[in-house]
C-alpha cells in the first residue's frame, strides 16, 4: 500500500475572533494547493481514498484535491487532528479496512503529526529531521505483512515549491 502524507495548505492565523479548529485557507493557501494538486494530478496521482483531519483548513485542502480528481472519495478521520496517535490510527482505522497492496490512501493532516508518524513508520519512533511544509507530501509504502512500524520505506518528499 501506498500512504501519502499531505499537509494542509496556507492558512489563516489564529485570533481572537476564531478557534484554531476554524482556521481556513487563505486565498493564497487555496491558489497554491489547487497548483499543486493540478501537478499531482499531470504526474498521474490518484488516491483511492483521502482521509483528513476533521479542521476546517486540513477539509478544505481534501476538498481541492477532490475537486482536482486525484479521488473520488473523501473520509473524515479524528486520528488526523494534532493528538493523532499514529498506533491507534493503525489499530482502530487502518487495518480492520485489509486495503490491498495496490491502495493508494492520502492522509491530509497537520505538523508536527505527519512528520511524526513518517518517522516512526520509517525508523519505528519519532525522529527530528522530517519536515513537512505547507501542502508538502511524503509519500511511503507500506509492508504487506506485519507491522507497519519501523518497517516502510519513503518514495516521496515533496516541498511545495518543486511542485509550483
Amino acid at each position: 500500500m501506498e500512504l501519502y502524507l499531505i499537509r494542509h495548505g496556507i492558512a489563516e492565523s489564529g485570533g481572537s475572533q476564531i478557534t484554531d479548529e476554524e482556521r481556513s485557507l487563505t486565498k493564497e493557501g487555496r491558489q497554491k494547493t489547487e497548483k499543486i494538486a493540478q501537478r499531482l494530478k499531470t504526474l498521474g496521482l490518484h488516491f483511492d481514498l483521502i482521509a483528513t483531519s476533521p479542521l476546517v483548513r486540513a477539509r478544505q485542502t481534501a476538498e481541492i484535491l477532490i475537486a482536482t480528481g486525484l479521488s473520488s472519495q473523501m473520509e473524515e478521520c479524528t486520528h488526523l487532528g494534532f493528538d493523532g496517535d499514529i498506533r491507534s490510527w493503525v489499530a482502530d482505522w487502518l487495518e480492520p479496512r485489509n486495503y490491498s497492496s495496490q491502495t493508494q490512501l492520502a492522509l491530509v493532516g497537520h505538523e508536527p503529526c505527519l512528520s511524526e508518524w513518517a518517522s516512526i513508520l520509517l525508523w519505528g519512533d519519532a525522529k527530528q529531521g522530517l519536515v513537512l511544509k505547507k501542502a508538502g507530501m511524503i509519500g511511503i509504502k507500506l509492508p504487506e505483512k506485519g507491522s507497519y512500524l519501523g518497517r516502510s520505506q519513503m518514495f516521496w518528499l515533496t516541498p511545495p515549491k518543486y511542485l509550483l
